[in-house]
């Protein structure tokens, strides 16, 4: 209402009268009184003083028209610059994503989509641990598993399994593992996220879910770092199916205990519930859609 009650004081005073003011935007002399009565209570000083023919500012009011004109006038550029925002492809998009599935799978993505939108700006953040959305400001985030926050609206990109793998050269030197209980004779390679460590590992054993508790020599946040480890021959580790799907085309690393595997997850895309997203958000979120799904 302040904003409003600028506009009416401006317009007083080109007009050159309440009266002349009020017809010009449709309001009456009261309206047009209780109005600045309201602008003038708010600075705590008189704007205006009135005769019955004319008006003539006061000190204050004079200092209050430079304001005035140089805040409507900012309040202006800044509208247009959140409507340009919405309407056109062109800001700054903030995303969140797992480290691993970022790097080598999004990241890509997001670069093409900049090569055909050159008025946008990312900001990735990446990470395996727990990551505060609303309050990084995060438009836009892909995750692993079902959704517990009832803050965050979700759209499923695709399933997800997660494989107990190896490379071939660290299977030959030790050993396949038959049965999740021989992963207690191996060096398994483990994730951290946060405080909490991954060590209990799902399986499917005589129709019932397991857990095997496992144990290694490398503890990591790094999903990425994981992976690496994984492949230089270290030892097994628990992997999402999208971070090595290249990975066991190759034959880089290798699928072990697939009969004792625990039923898939959801590769999801999470982002606020309620909010009205920008059209850069909404055109990056159907650009991932048709390359993910």
């Amino acid at each position: 209402m302040l904003i409003e009650n600028l506009k009416l004081f401006l317009l007083i005073v080109e007009k050159g009268g309440l009266a002349a003011a009020g017809r010009e935007v449709g309001l009456s002399p009261a309206t047009v009184t209780e109005r600045l009565a309201a602008l003038e209570a708010h600075y705590g000083a008189r704007l205006l003083t009135r005769t019955t023919r004319s008006i003539s500012l006061t000190d204050e009011g004079r200092e209050l028209v430079t304001g005035a004109r140089r805040i409507l006038a900012e309040t202006e550029e800044t509208e247009a610059r959140i409507r340009l925002g919405v309407e056109k492809i062109s800001g700054t998009i903030h995303i969140s994503a797992p480290s691993d599935l970022g790097r080598n799978q999004i990241a890509p993505l997001l670069d093409r989509f900049i090569e055909e939108n050159p008025e946008i700006a990312i900001d990735l953040t990446l990470s395996d641990g727990y990551v505060d959305l609303a309050g990084l400001g995060i438009d836009l985030a892909l995750r692993f598993g079902e959704l517990s926050d009832s803050t965050m609206k979700s759209r499923k990109l695709g399933t997800n399994r997660r494989i107990v793998c190896a490379a071939p050269d660290y299977l030959k030197r030790n050993g396949t593992p038959m049965h999740p209980d021989d992963l207690g004779h191996h060096n398994c390679l483990i994730m951290r996220f946060g405080a909490n460590t991954d060590q209990d590992w799902s399986f499917a054993i005589d129709g019932q879910m397991k857990t095997q508790r496992v144990f290694g020599n490398r503890i990591a946040n790094d999903g990425g770092l994981i992976r690496w480890w994984c492949l230089s021959g270290d030892g097994i580790a628990r992997k999402s199916e999208w971070d090595i799907r290249a990975d066991l085309a190759t034959g880089d690393l290798v699928e072990v205990l697939e009969a004792f595997a625990s039923e898939p997850s959801a590769l999801n895309m999470v982002y606020p519930a309620g909010a009205v997203q920008p059209r850069r958000v909404r055109a990056l979120m159907e650009f991932l859609v048709a390359r993910l799904e």
